[in-house]
C-alpha cells in the first residue's frame, strides 16, 4: 500500500505544528486537544509529570500511533503519518524513553537495522562499520561497532540509541529522556551535538525530567498536565520555579534526611570488596571498598558513569561475583547465598533498568508486585489467591501506585508508577536492607518526591536504605550520609550539609561556574 506524500518544502519558522490533537485509549483521555509547535533550528522542551501525555504526543508526531482527532501540519501542509517509517521519510525521528535495541546484535547492526547499506546486492558491512565508528567519535564514546549491545552498560546503550537516530540525518529529532542513563560528561557531549544540529537547521523536541539540565539548551518550553497544555513560554521568561509550578501546581523539594529516630545496629557491612571489571579488563570495577550502613540510616552513593556504583550494588545483591572481600548482612556472611537466598535474608535490590531487570512485561501489575513474595501465599503446590490479593492491594496502597488495580497491564502505567511497582515488589518481602540503583531514572519530579518520601518513611521504621545516583540534587535530599565513588573506590564521605561543588569535585567531575 502506498503511503501518503509528505511536503519537504520550507514555509516559515514553524516546521511542524500539532493542532487540537486528542488521543483516547478506551475511557482514558491521554491528550485533550493539545496545540504544539516545533521551530526550525531550535530546541523545544516538553515538561510534564509521568502520565501527562508527553510520550503519547511524541509518538503521534513520529507516526508511531495515530491521533483520535486533530491535525498535524508539516511545512504548512496537513499530513497524516501512516507509520513511523513514513514519518522518518519526512525527516522525523524519535529516540524513545525506553530503549528499543536488539541486545543480541552488534552496535553496527542495531544502528543500521531495517535500512542496511546495500552495494552489489549485498550488505556493505565495512561501510556500516565505518559510519558507526564516525558516529561514536562524534559522541566521544569509545565503543567498538562489533560489540554486542547486551555487553554494554546502560549508559552506553543509550548512546547507541542516540547514534541510531543521528545516523538518519533527520530534520526533526524527538528526544524522549535521552540523558536518563548518561553521565554528566556524556550529557555535555550530547548537548554539543544538539547545538551543532540546531546550527544546521535541525529542530529538536526535548523531553526531560532533569529540569535544570534542560534549561541549558532550550529555546521554548511547553508544559503538559493531565493531557492538556498548561503553559508555554520562551527561555528568557522561564526558570525552575516556573516549570515546577506549572507541572505540579506547587514548588517543593525532594525532602530532607528523616529525623526523630535512632540508628540501630549495623545492618550491612562491606569489607574490602572487589568486583572485576568488564570481561577482559585489567582493572577492578570496585576496588577493595569497605562500608557500613546501620538500620534506619539512608546512605547515598554518588559517582560518574563507570565509578563502580552499579557493580557495587549488584555484587552486594548477588548479581555479580566478587573477587575479594566480604558482604555481611547483620553480621552474617552472604557470599555463599544466591539472589533468592539474599532476598529471603532481607537484602533486596531495585535495579537501574526497570524494564529489563525489574519487571515482567507480560504480567499484570499485581503479578509483578507479588512475584518476589510468592512464598508468603504459597503452600506446596497451591497458592492462596485471597492472600495474594491482600498483599497486592496493600502494596499498591503503601507505595501509591496509580492504577486501575492489580489486574491492569504493567505496560499501561507511566514510568514513575512502574518504578513504584518495582519498589513495592521488594518492600513486600519485608527487607532489612534495600539497595536502589538510580531509583529516579526517567521519572518526574513529583514521582521522585513520592519515592524519596516512601524511602524516608521506611528508614524511620528501621530499614537501611542505600541508593545510588548521578544527580547531585538527589544526594542532598534524604541522605544522612553521602559516599562519593571514583574509579571503584570511595573518594570522599560527607554529611547532609555538604555543597554540590564538593560532591562533584570528589567524583572527579569538572565544576562549571554559572
Amino acid at each position: 500500500m502506498s503511503q501518503p506524500p509528505c511536503n519537504s518544502g520550507s514555509r516559515g519558522e514553524v516546521v511542524l505544528a500539532a493542532r487540537n490533537i486528542a488521543k483516547s485509549y478506551g475511557n482514558v483521555h491521554a491528550l485533550k486537544g493539545v496545540n504544539f509547535d516545533i521551530h526550525r533550528g531550535q530546541v523545544t522542551t516538553l515538561f510534564g509529570e509521568n502520565g501527562a501525555g508527553k510520550s503519547t504526543l511524541m509518538k503521534i508526531l513520529s507516526g508511531v500511533v495515530q491521533p483520535s482527532s486533530g491535525e498535524i501540519i508539516l511545512d504548512g501542509s496537513p499530513v497524516s503519518f501512516a507509520s513511523s517509517t513514513h514519518a522518518r521519510g519526512c525527516g522525523i525521528s524519535i529516540i524513545h524513553q525506553e530503549l528499543s535495541l536488539a541486545p543480541n546484535l552488534s552496535v553496527r547492526d542495531n544502528i543500521f537495522m531495517g535500512r542496511e547499506i546495500i552495494k552489489g546486492g549485498v550488505v556493505d558491512f565495512a561501510e556500516e562499520e565505518r559510519q558507526t565508528r564516525t558516529l561514536m567519535e562524534e559522541l566521544e564514546e569509545d565503543i567498538d561497532p562489533l560489540t554486542r549491545v547486551e555487553d554494554l552498560r546502560l549508559g552506553q546503550q543509550q548512546i547507541v540509541e542516540i547514534a541510531r537516530a543521528l545516523s538518519i540525518n533527520s530534520r526533526i529529532l524527538i528526544m524522549d529522556e535521552p540523558t536518563s542513563a548518561l553521565s554528566a560528561t556524556e550529557v555535555q557531549v550530547l548537548f554539543k551535538v544538539i547545538h551543532d544540529l540546531t546550527s544546521r537547521g535541525v529542530s529538536i523536541v526535548y523531553i526531560s525530567h532533569h529540569l535544570e539540565e534542560a534549561l541549558q539548551i532550550t529555546h521554548h518550553a511547553v508544559v503538559l498536565r493531565d493531557g492538556n497544555m498548561t503553559a508555554y513560554a520562551e527561555r528568557k521568561d522561564i526558570d525552575l520555579e516556573w516549570i515546577v509550578r506549572n507541572m505540579v501546581g506547587e514548588n517543593f523539594d525532594l525532602g530532607n534526611p528523616p529525623q526523630g529516630h535512632q540508628f540501630g545496629a549495623v545492618a550491612l557491612s562491606i569489607e574490602n570488596l572487589s568486583v572485576p571489571g568488564p570481561s577482559g579488563a585489567a582493572y577492578n570495577a570496585v576496588d577493595r571498598l569497605s562500608l557500613q550502613v546501620r538500620a534506619g540510616e539512608v546512605v547515598c552513593i554518588y559517582g560518574l558513569m563507570g565509578a563502580g556504583r552499579t557493580e557495587l550494588l549488584e555484587c552486594i545483591a548477588g548479581r555479580l561475583r566478587s573477587n575479594g572481600g566480604k558482604v555481611l548482612l547483620e553480621g552474617q556472611d552472604v557470599g555463599g547465598l544466591s539472589i533468592a537466598g539474599r532476598i529471603a535474608g532481607g537484602l533486596v535490590l531495585v535495579p537501574e533498568d526497570r524494564q529489563r531487570d525489574g519487571l515482567v512485561q507480560t504480567m499484570t501489575v499485581g503479578s509483578n508486585l507479588s512475584l518476589a513474595s510468592i512464598g508468603a501465599f504459597t503452600n506446596g503446590l497451591f497458592t492462596s489467591g485471597h492472600r495474594e490479593r491482600d498483599l497486592v492491594n496493600d502494596a499498591i496502597r503503601r507505595v501509591h501506585v496509580k492504577t486501575d488495580g492489580g489486574t491492569a497491564a504493567i505496560g499501561s502505567l507511566s514510568g514513575g508508577n512502574q518504578q513504584k511497582v518495582v519498589i513495592g515488589k521488594v518492600l513486600a518481602t519485608q527487607p532489612k536492607v534495600i539497595l536502589l540503583d538510580e531509583p529516579s531514572r526517567g521519572i518526574d519530579i513529583g514521582a521522585k518526591a513520592e519515592v524519596f518520601k516512601l524511602l524516608s518513611e521506611r528508614a524511620k521504621q528501621g530499614l537501611a536504605v542505600i541508593y545510588s545516583t548521578s544527580e547531585v540534587n538527589e544526594c542532598l535530599s534524604i541522605a544522612h550520609r553521602i559516599i562519593v565513588m571514583h574509579r571503584g573506590r570511595i573518594s570522599a564521605e560527607f554529611g547532609s550539609h555538604v555543597t554540590k561543588e564538593k560532591i562533584m569535585a570528589a567524583s572527579g567531575e569538572a565544576v562549571v561556574a554559572h
